[in-house]
């Protein structure tokens, strides 16, 4: 499998387990020193493993609100030791896309690979205003 193709499938458990609500499976892969960039405040972003792991759970019990988090598109582009990826990616409740079918929730991903294995260092979740 080339790195493309382990980012990818690195990216998928991440979403699949942000859907399922599974901390362990969000945290998987993510260093330690992570920084966040996310659509809830704080606006200089969410910084550390530590502050990463508690901005979860409120998004979890949003999504047992009968919302879905799956990726729409996805794309990576991967170095000898650094790679970045984006995704587009259906992100709210029925009702949600009743009023805009077309949200997505942009997401920017950038890794390192450490010791031979893809770390996510950065992550970047946006959606577009519409006011």
């Amino acid at each position: 499998m080339n790195d493309e193709q382990q980012i990818c499938e690195l990216i998928t458990r991440w979403a699949d387990a942000a859907h399922a609500g599974d901390l362990d499976g969000v945290l998987a892969d993510h260093d330690s020193n992570i920084v966040m960039f996310d659509v809830p405040p704080p606006y200089d972003g969410v910084r550390g493993i530590d502050a990463y792991r508690d901005s979860w759970p409120p998004f979890f019990e949003w999504q047992r609100q009968g919302a879905v988090f799956e990726i729409v598109e996805l794309d990576v582009t991967a170095g000898v030791d650094v790679a970045f990826a984006y995704a587009l990616l259906k992100c709210g409740k029925p009702a949600d896309f009743e009023r805009n079918p077309a949200n997505r929730l942009r997401v920017t991903i950038g890794l390192r690979k450490v010791d031979g294995r893809w770390t996510v260092t950065h992550e970047h979740h946006s959606f577009c205003s519409t006011d």
